[in-house]
């Protein structure tokens, strides 16, 4: 057994109080929270439980870094609840921190359990979509996957193989298994259905507990998932080294809309709509060569240099016998606080996320080297180098998901077509390749790509559909408008989803959020199309069907 359920009496007083008045049943469940710290579980220990009023969560943040208006209206709408604190060790070098939010009576939870993911290198909390899920009536919980660190620092990955199996693949699952625990000693019973989702990171670990602990979950939406870890850093370094070896060859900032400009001007009307967006970047054959200095340089052109790494960024990265090892960036995405400024070029050389996940991972993950220069780096060698050392660990490429279909389970991906982090047609490879390996696949398994959206939100398009759980102002709560509750009524024996309708929210500066256009999403391989007539800001303009052979 892994635990050791609450005292017979205490859980028969729980039940009993159900019946009593809403005060009483309010100190009857703040009893049985506090009471679960004699809860025993294998391999883990609760360090506190406690009650958090309604309204009254702050998240910890050595940083001292404020709250966001967002975030401080999240957790302010945010009902009571039993905040439960865990410790994991499944090694002796594990630290795996875990929290376990409980709607703070019977009532008020809705019988389901959302697991939460993480971004880049883990290390923190998503404490905002814990608040949400509460608030939804979820039991949830996250994790910082067994060490505290800033989202792109892997120095904790230094000589510590165990607590990089922790992040990898571990301290999820266990998350997933301690929360079960808890949430049955304090309702009386397991949850009626598991879901989890997640982006980036997440969509990583996401398709980790499908294809290695197909039991975890019943649902799982998994957005832009980092899924081939191990090759998608490798073809960053690459490039960063392409970017940043000689001083020429680097684009500062100030060019960045320069580039995305001839983009828009060479391929925005592909699709019948001159839009900024673009459907389906696959089919633009936009030439950098366009952009050359005839003369001078200027911010109006780019130099030689400038334009064979432009040329790399939209190619795929290949090895020296030219099999792939990542496929390339897509065009379209180039502006925005979640484009290449903040991505690939950052404010100054050096600078981006990209960068520091490219030198933290091969630093502290591969050459277990604190000092490791990026200028030793060499393409072939070094993804020979990171698959031996980490794919194991990191990696969830496995296709083969029918453990997961067999028990009901089902799977969502989905991807922004003009995501500068990962590559969208990753998650396509990994699509096709569940499909080939199982004729059945559509039974369990549904991919929706994002026109004109970055990494896991944002972008030029509507990017809000539900992916992180609804708010006020971002539609209505459906699943036609939702992803995540479509997921949930396909687990239901609900009809698989074909299309959602995304919404791009706008506001300024201390302005209520507004919707400023929708558009449907449609289950791959079918595209929306314009129908020729009607409002472009509208889904009701628009079709989903297959696309023209691009």
């Amino acid at each position: 057994m892994h635990t050791r359920l609450l005292p017979f009496t205490l859980l028969i007083s729980f039940i009993a109080g159900l019946c009593l008045p809403a005060a009483a049943l309010a100190q009857q469940s703040s009893s049985a929270c506090s009471h679960l710290t004699s809860l025993t579980l294998s391999g883990a220990q609760i360090t506190d439980a406690s009650v958090v009023a309604a309204g009254a969560f702050l998240p910890p943040d050595p940083t001292g870094a404020k709250v966001s208006p967002q975030d401080a209206a999240t957790f302010k709408a945010v009902p009571s609840f039993c905040r439960v604190r865990i410790t994991a060790t499944p090694t002796p070098d594990s630290d795996i921190h875990i929290e376990v939010w409980l709607p703070l009576t019977r009532s008020a939870w809705n019988g389901k359990f959302r697991g939460q993911g993480n971004g880049g290198f883990a290390g923190s909390f998503y404490y905002s979509l814990m608040g949400l899920s509460v608030a939804q009536g979820y039991a949830t919980a996250g994790t910082d996957t067994g060490h505290a660190a800033e989202g792109t620092d892997a120095s904790w990955a230094l000589h510590h193989p165990e607590k990089i199996a922790d992040f990898g693949y571990r301290a999820v699952h266990l998350m997933t298994l301690r929360a079960k625990d808890v949430i049955a000693a304090f309702y009386g019973q397991q949850p009626a259905h598991s879901y989890f989702a997640s982006c980036s990171d997440g969509g990583r670990e996401a398709l980790m507990e499908a294809q290695r602990f197909p039991a975890d979950y019943d649902g799982i939406l998994a957005g832009a998932p980092a899924y081939l870890w191990s090759n998608l850093l490798t073809a960053g370094m690459s490039k960063t080294k392409a970017m940043l070896l000689e001083p020429d060859s680097y684009i500062p900032p100030e060019k960045i809309p320069l580039i995305s400009k001839a983009v828009l001007n060479a391929c925005d009307a592909h699709d019948g709509l001159k839009d900024g967006i673009l459907n389906d970047p696959r089919t633009c054959r936009f030439d950098p060569e366009t952009l050359l200095c005839k003369g001078s340089e200027t911010n109006a052109c780019l130099t030689r240099p400038q334009v064979s790494v432009l040329k790399t960024l939209y190619a795929p990265t290949l090895d020296g016998g030219g099999n792939l090892i990542y496929p390339p960036t897509m065009p379209g995405g180039e502006l925005g606080p979640g484009g290449w400024a903040s991505w690939i070029y950052g404010d100054k050389p050096g600078h981006s996320l990209g960068v520091a996940f490219g030198v933290n991972y091969f630093a502290n993950m591969v050459y277990d080297d604190p000092h490791w220069d990026w200028k030793s780096f060499t393409l072939d060698k070094a993804i020979v180098d990171a698959t031996r050392k980490t794919a194991l660990d990191l990696n969830a490429s496995d296709p083969d998901l029918r453990p997961f279909a067999a028990r009901g389970g089902k799977l969502i991906l989905y991807h922004g077509w003009n995501d500068p982090a990962i590559s969208p047609l990753s998650t396509i490879q990994y699509y096709e390749s569940v499909r080939k390996v199982d004729p059945a696949y559509a039974s369990y398994v549904r991919l929706f790509l994002v026109p004109g959206m970055q990494h896991c939100m944002n972008g030029p398009g509507p990017s809000s559909f539900g992916q992180f759980g609804w708010a006020p102002g971002t539609g209505p709560d459906d699943a036609q408008h939702n992803l995540y509750r479509a997921l949930e009524d396909w687990v239901n024996q609900g009809p698989a989803p074909d299309s959602v309708i995304a919404a791009k929210i706008d506001a300024e500066s201390g302005a209520k959020p507004g919707i400023t256009m929708t558009r449907p999403l449609c289950a791959y391989p079918e595209q929306a199309h314009y129908n020729g007539h009607g409002d472009p800001a509208q889904a009701s303009s628009f079709t989903c069907r297959n696309p023209v052979s691009h």
